[in-house]
């Protein structure tokens, strides 16, 4: 199975680097491109036996499976203008979540597919957020979840909840690590902490935590329970952050959910739906 890139931005790069790493798809398997083409040839440096091709269309005609890793506004004339190359017999995945499948469906007569990746992908790990067209087959279904599985959890989600699972899954390492760093910026200015130690502090805090996770051993309710002993410090830090808080992470998935509406908006202007 030749599988198709079209586009080695920063969630391209991170799919072809997993794929191959984890074995998923092999690189003399893999064809790419990317509007700046040296993006992708300095991919295939490293991989020597990854394809880049010149364009849009030879990907499509060389590929069975295709990745569409572009801006949502950027897929429509993708696919409009290599229309004709979208035979039966082939599987087009989008990974970005303003697109619907039955948009999808509307221009295009094979397969069709989205799976929302996250960061946590390149570790071989995290969910991949999986939604199935009307139009895909039980062939390109169990092939999907084949290669997913390799890099990540796969799991199928309905439409309606598309933005908030991105949220969580895909911009989630983005919002943590960012109250991480703010985390590690208050030590150092309220305490005398250097940056490098409570970085290191920080990070090997939140290893554990997932290992914690990951094996079962504590739930996130009962591991703030074990930790935060009453009269404690730990209550005191949680008192802090209950007042100060509020209600910022309701306006986190409220601006969240605003920007999807505009950009789902813009693909209905193209696609008509």
């Amino acid at each position: 199975m030749k599988v198709g890139i079209v586009g080695t931005g920063n969630m391209g790069k991170i799919i072809i680097e997993a794929f191959i790493e984890s074995g998923a798809i092999s690189p003399s398997n893999l064809n790419i491109t990317n509007r700046t083409i040296e993006k992708a040839e300095e991919i295939q440096k490293i991989h020597e036996n990854i394809r880049v091709l010149p364009n849009n269309a030879d990907i499509i005609k060389q590929s069975d499976l295709v990745f569409l890793c572009v801006k949502p506004h950027d897929i429509y004339s993708v696919i409009k203008e290599n229309e004709d190359l979208f035979t039966e017999d082939k599987c087009v995945v989008s990974i970005t979540s303003p697109i619907s499948l039955e948009q999808l469906d509307s221009v295009l007569s094979c397969s069709t597919a989205r799976i929302i990746p996250s960061i946590t992908n390149r570790a071989l790990s995290g969910v991949s957020l999986v939604t199935f067209g009307n139009q895909c087959t039980t062939h390109w279904k169990e092939k999907l979840y084949e290669i997913t599985e390799k890099i990540s959890t796969p799991v199928e989600i309905d439409q309606s909840i598309t933005r908030v699972s991105s949220d969580i899954v895909s911009c989630g390492p983005a919002f943590f690590s960012y109250l991480t760093q703010r985390f590690i910026q208050a030590a150092v200015s309220e305490t005398e902490i250097d940056q490098e130690t409570a970085t290191t502090l920080a990070s090997e805090m939140l290893i554990g935590l997932g290992e914690l996770l990951q094996k079962g051993i504590f739930t996130l309710p009962t591991l703030q329970e074990k930790v935060c002993v009453k009269g404690g410090v730990t209550g005191v830090g949680i008192a802090v952050m209950e007042q100060e808080l509020g209600d910022v992470f309701e306006k986190l998935f409220q601006g969240t959910h605003d920007k999807f509406e505009e950009d789902i908006n813009q693909t209905k202007s193209q696609f008509g739906l």
